[in-house]
């Protein structure tokens, strides 16, 4: 699963006396600090006076925390005035009310990062009218901005036990979202910060003869110019290895600025959180890339003290690197389907007419066909795993992590589509399928999480 490290940018100069031996800096935050991180936070509506059985449980467990951090997978603005449904998006145009800025300090989120397939949905304004919501409501955002620089620095909160530094990237997006810097006279570009994969598939020697074939058979072929150990056919590259696979290089530039970042976050701040928004390789796997363990353990090595990964919708497993916690992926901790208005595009790609059909009819269309179970499409209803998940809360004694500790929640599958999608704790057998799944996940990074209570621990012994 390991990958090379990432080198290039890793390591801080060492005459700084905050650095240890391998260039991190020490977490130094007051005992009992305490960090609840969630993943998606897919939203159409506020949801905090709404009738929604069992979510102020969790809502305590996010207000008991001193930073509350999740991914906000939606653009918050009044469409009648800012802002317009782009040519190209997320998949679907997420959008939310004005109302969810306070909404969201009202459940206690205090962090949330903005990089992700959807930071560019409604536009640049939509983008900059969520910056505005989130601002006024006091949650510290990152991850999205006027320039690469703005985009890709790191936000600090302060708070009684410590301040937090925030860093947010994506590794799935949309490639017109993506910021970059001013260059001479041009000026720079809002979006957000990316980290560019190159992706390849690999496939056994006779797999990979068999393409070189075709690609001979084409017009353009140059056999002088081919690599024997790779095809490049209509734009993709394939390679031969064990078995086949989709394999991901991370573009060096990319590290190099994001490593940078981090380490920044973390001179400013005595907690760095470092988050990445990644779909790959699909939404249908349970396993993180090939490239991630790699990168966010040279992440924890440059200054991060935790990894939160998002984005594919469902669970994956958590690894304990140098005693920091790298969710590979914290699944949905919102997932409501329903959303309103949809673009004109988003109709003509499910073959809907807005004169005929429904933002509801679309957006229904949309879940049957946008998420794959792991053994295929799903022809009848949305796979349960994406309506299950877990809220984590990491807690810190003498400046380490001594107990981790995962609440599962469910979304509620089995509601109408118009009532999914809020979260609850989930009941006794759920709880514990859900546990059992995450803890057989975690095996292959060493992770050992106990079940007690319904309730998944991970404890650490102090070094």
């Amino acid at each position: 699963m390991e990958r090379d490290s990432y080198e290039n940018g890793s390591r801080p100069i060492q005459h700084d006396g905050g650095f240890d031996t391998v260039g991190s800096i020490a977490t130094n935050v007051e005992d009992g600090f305490t960090m609840a991180a969630v993943g998606d936070l897919l939203l159409a509506r506020p949801v905090t006076k709404g009738r929604h059985a069992g979510f102020d449980d969790l809502v305590k467990i996010l207000h008991d925390a001193d930073v509350t951090f999740g991914n906000m997978e939606t653009n918050i603005l009044n469409v009648r005035s800012k802002g317009c449904p782009q040519a190209e998006y997320g998949g679907a145009y997420c959008i939310s009310a004005p109302e969810l800025g306070p909404d969201l300090k009202a459940m206690g989120f205090n962090m949330v990062s903005r990089a992700n397939n959807h930071t560019l949905d409604w536009g640049v304004e939509g983008m900059r009218e969520t910056s505005r919501a989130l601002d006024e409501n006091g949650i510290i955002h990152a991850g999205a901005g006027e320039n690469l620089a703005q985009a890709g620095a790191a936000r600090f909160l302060e708070t009684a036990r410590g301040r937090v530094a925030l860093v947010s990237f994506a590794a799935s997006f949309m490639p017109m979202a993506r910021a970059c810097d001013p260059a001479g006279e041009a000026p720079g570009r809002p979006g957000l910060n990316a980290l560019r994969l190159d992706k390849s598939v690999v496939l056994a020697p006779e797999m990979l003869e068999s393409l070189r074939q075709v690609r001979a058979a084409l017009p353009n072929y140059n056999s002088a110019r081919q690599d024997k150990s790779v095809v490049i056919l209509e734009g993709v590259t394939y390679r031969t290895g064990e078995k086949a696979a989709y394999s991901f290089e991370a573009s060096p530039s990319d590290v190099t600025e994001i490593l940078r970042n981090v380490r920044q976050g973390k001179q400013f701040s005595d907690f760095c959180i470092v988050t990445n928004h990644g779909h790959t390789p699909g939404n249908w796997s349970s396993e993180p890339p090939d490239y991630e363990q790699s990168f966010a353990r040279t992440l924890i090595e440059a200054g991060a003290d935790a990894y939160v990964g998002h984005g594919p919708h469902q669970l994956r497993g958590i690894e304990i690197y140098k005693g920091r916690p790298i969710f590979y992926s914290l699944g949905n901790f919102f997932c409501e389907d329903l959303r309103t208005p949809v673009g004109a595009d988003m109709f003509a790609v499910y073959g809907k007419d807005p004169k005929v059909h429904t933002d509801a009819e679309v957006t229904i269309d949309e879940v049957f066909k946008g998420y794959p179970s792991p053994e295929g499409f799903v022809e009848e209803l949305h796979d349960p795993i994406y309506y299950e998940s877990v809220v984590s809360v990491s807690r810190y004694e003498g400046n380490q992590l001594a107990e981790l500790r995962l609440y599962p929640i469910e979304l509620g599958h089995s509601k109408r589509f118009a009532n999914r999608g809020v979260p609850r704790l989930a009941p006794a057998p759920q709880a514990k399928a859900i546990l059992e799944r995450l803890q057989k996940l975690s095996e292959p990074f060493g992770t050992h999480i106990e079940i007690v209570n319904g309730v998944g621990s991970i404890r650490l012994q102090p070094t």
